[in-house]
């Protein structure tokens, strides 16, 4: 097994593991990003373009999302009163 095919598996490993776990915590929603973007860079590096254009679209719109739900975090300690 060449270490191309151990990138591209840890990284769509890592997605799996990452969109699981999204509703725990929006940090797990930026894991799921740049897990994404590895993927893209495997789809890239592997020549199979089309997967790593998808997955780059796919890292961008988590990011996106990551974003939207950092801003949107109240810290478990303040009251919900007091975010902006």
């Amino acid at each position: 097994m060449s270490l191309l095919t151990l990138f591209g598996a840890a990284a769509v490993s890592i997605m799996l593991l990452a969109y699981a776990l999204e509703a725990r915590s929006h940090l797990w929603v930026l894991i799921f990003a740049f897990a994404c973007a590895a993927s893209s860079l495997y789809g890239w590096l592997s020549g199979t373009w089309p997967f790593g254009v998808v997955e780059g679209i796919w890292a961008l719109v988590a990011l996106r999302r990551w974003w939207r739900l950092r801003l949107s975090f109240v810290p478990p300690d303040e009251p919900a009163s007091m975010v902006e």
